[in-house]
């Protein structure tokens, strides 16, 4: 089983993650550590990727999520997938992989960027998200304003439910 909690920069998807990979003894992966570097390098100037810069990125991460998938474990994923076609090409179709979406207001989403460190998506960027952002209809989506304990004791139920036969 693959679980990708999805949405914009700032909502917490990795805290979330980390968080969730520890309360059922999955493994955790950000799909940002399978940027290849001139994505990473253009955000960090500030500007925000295209579908183009995406399309090497969405296909790495496929490709793991696929052999993540295979495995016994549960995993983890923290990955933006702003449009469907990003959620469906990291899908492919297979079973067993799941999408959550963590929603929460430009604004408080906002205030958790601008207190964050050690990450190379500026804040400028989160309209460029948000307008890219084609909101899921189809997956069950999250309030990002609890505490994160709370976030994951929401998802573990989602969780339960596609575990059983």
């Amino acid at each position: 089983m693959v679980i990708i909690l999805m949405g914009v920069s700032g909502s917490g998807k990795t805290a979330v993650g980390r968080q969730l990979a520890r309360e059922i003894e999955g493994i955790f992966q950000d799909g940002d550590w399978f940027h290849p570097s001139a994505n990473i390098a253009k955000m960090r100037s500030g500007q925000p990727l295209n579908d183009r810069d995406r399309l090497l990125w969405l296909e790495i991460l496929g490709n793991a999520i696929g052999y993540w998938s295979q495995e016994a474990k549960p995993y983890i994923i923290a990955c933006s997938a702003l449009k469907s076609d990003y959620r469906a090409a990291l899908q492919r179709g297979r079973q067993g992989i799941y999408f959550i979406y963590l929603e929460g207001s430009k604004t408080l989403i906002q205030q958790r960027l601008t207190t964050r460190t050690n990450h190379f998506m500026p804040v400028r960027l989160l309209e460029s998200q948000f307008s890219t952002l084609e909101v899921p209809e189809d997956i069950p989506a999250i309030d990002i304003a609890p505490t994160i304990d709370e976030i994951v004791a929401k998802i573990i139920p989602l969780i339960q439910h596609w575990q059983s036969p």
